[in-house]
């Protein structure tokens, strides 16, 4: 079975769209006929196998690789998965009930690995059609749900780390948002007062012919090189971001990025913290869904943002594989807080890793919680005080020559 997304016409002359389960296009517009639908498009979600369908046609459908859906929209099918399989309904037929009620794209991915389950793959082989929707964390804790037949615990699991992952992402994007609409907003009057109010107000000191104060000269300097060359200097920015993603496209060059990031100040101290945190929390969700350790240690440097800190996790599993513990380890690696491999040391030694693990994650998370505030709540009074400045030295700039005209004619 495959899923397909079609385009029809009831039998009133509405335009109807949706997704239809079928073992190929042709048995897909059989069945949309049988239903009163007047296919008008159908195409698969997924590579199928080559060849025409029954009325002749090449049947070309899309690539699953590309394909994305909102963090929201994972963390409700994961929470639906866990409560319906809890229930005790069979994994194709929770993945037909929660299709039943998304959008046509998420519905699309959910069928699909319907279909691939029911042609005998298990669920985590099956999520492996997506990789942009399932991380390998995710299909490595399914995996290991299955073999330990507790598939339903693990998604209620997963469910919790999704949503606390979505929940953290839209808490760090809501606070940034209005101080980079405020430096937004003021960076662009700033430069729209130099390109176009401040020349014709010179203009008219210049036109007197008396010498102008150096904070007013500047200005008109500053004015004259906007208006010259702002554009080019916008599109130079432009060629260097542009540029600099380009270059970090490169794996090693990524590397050495995230080196920087992870190992020289000030970034040091907040990368380490936010990879600590989703390696302490993935190691935790899996080790205590029974994933063995050296499977789990691997999955979690897969989730690992910073391709340095990554490759020290990489590392450390490496010894850990030879026999080194956990503890030790993470203590070479050089790059893990203190107190988290405290708490390593603690759960190996009393026998209970998972719960060790989450608990430091949690501590992890919630000092780069405070981190965070702290730094945005000073973000934007630094914002307004550089942004007030810069008003401040235009408004001088302005005053200045009108206060000596003011003079000159006293005297």
């Amino acid at each position: 079975m495959a899923a397909f997304r079609y385009k029809a016409i009831d039998t009133a002359g509405r335009s109807q769209t949706g997704m239809f389960e079928a073992t190929t296009a042709a048995a897909a517009r059989q069945g949309l006929r049988r239903l009163g639908l007047l296919p008008l498009e159908v195409e698969g979600v997924v590579p199928a196998k080559a060849g025409p369908d029954r009325d002749g046609r090449a049947f070309a459908p899309r690539r699953s690789r590309g394909t994305r859906i909102p963090l929201s929209a994972l963390t409700l099918i994961t929470r639906q998965m866990s409560t319906l399989l809890g229930a005790g309904l069979r994994v194709e037929d929770a993945l037909s009930a929660i299709a039943a009620g998304q959008p046509p794209k998420v519905a699309g991915v959910l069928l699909t690995v319907r279909g691939a389950v029911l042609e005998g793959q298990s669920f985590g082989e099956a999520l492996t059609g997506y990789p942009q929707v399932f991380s390998d964390f995710y299909r490595a804790s399914v995996g290991a749900g299955e073999q330990s037949g507790r598939l339903d615990q693990v998604m209620a699991h997963l469910a919790n780390f999704v949503e606390n992952r979505a929940r953290n992402r839209q808490t760090v994007q809501l606070a940034l948002l209005y101080p980079a609409l405020l430096a937004l907003v003021s960076l662009a009057i700033i430069m729209l007062l130099m390109a176009f109010v401040v020349p014709d107000i010179m203009r008219v000191f210049s036109a007197r012919g008396a010498d102008l104060p150096f904070l007013t000269r500047a200005l008109i300097a500053v004015s004259d090189w906007v208006r010259a060359y702002g554009l080019i200097a916008v599109a130079v920015m432009a060629a260097a971001a542009f540029g600099f993603r380009r270059w970090l496209a490169i794996g090693r060059n990524r590397l050495r990025w995230h080196r920087v990031l992870a190992t020289h100040r000030p970034t040091a101290r907040v990368v380490q913290r936010m990879n600590a945190s989703q390696f302490a929390g993935t190691l935790a969700t899996l080790v205590r869904s029974r994933v063995p350790l050296i499977e789990a240690l691997a999955a979690a440097s897969d989730v690992t943002p910073n391709r340095f800190v990554r490759s020290r996790v990489e590392e450390a599993t490496e010894k850990v594989r030879q026999g080194t513990s956990l503890k030790r380890a993470m203590e070479e690696a050089g790059i893990f807080p203190p107190m988290l491999i405290a708490m390593v040391a603690s759960g190996e030694a009393g026998g209970h890793l998972g719960d060790a693990l989450e608990r430091a994650a949690t501590d992890q998370q919630r000092d780069l919680d405070a981190w965070i505030r702290a730094l945005v709540a000073l973000v934007e009074p630094a914002i307004l005080l550089v942004m007030g400045g810069f008003v401040m030295i235009m408004v001088l700039a302005i005053l200045l020559p009108i206060v000596s005209m003011n003079s000159l004619a006293v005297v």
